[in-house]
């Protein structure tokens, strides 16, 4: 499912216009980021939880020759599915 079929869904299932449903879509994905920017985490009771964490400088090697490269640190959204999410899939 991509971007538009969920915004098709969404419209379907709430009765509401595709116009209407995008924005809601925008809105939820523009505040989930927004509070992730801040630091914070967010989290959907028995759907899920998504927080940013920090990950370390490291060394790689380039696939192709072999060469020892460094990967500058970065910080990673990371998403931890809930436990009604988990067994509806199971």
């Amino acid at each position: 499912m991509n971007k538009s079929d969920l915004i098709d869904a969404m419209a379907a299932d709430a009765g509401i216009t595709k116009a209407a449903a995008k924005k809601a879509l925008e809105s939820f994905l523009g505040n989930v980021e927004g509070s992730l920017k801040g630091g914070n985490r967010v989290s959907l009771v028995g759907f899920g939880s998504w927080s940013v964490s920090s990950r370390a400088a490291r060394e790689g090697r380039n696939p192709q020759t072999g060469k020892t490269i460094k990967i500058a640190a970065k910080k990673v959204v990371k998403f931890k599915a809930g436990s009604e999410l988990s067994s509806s899939v199971n």
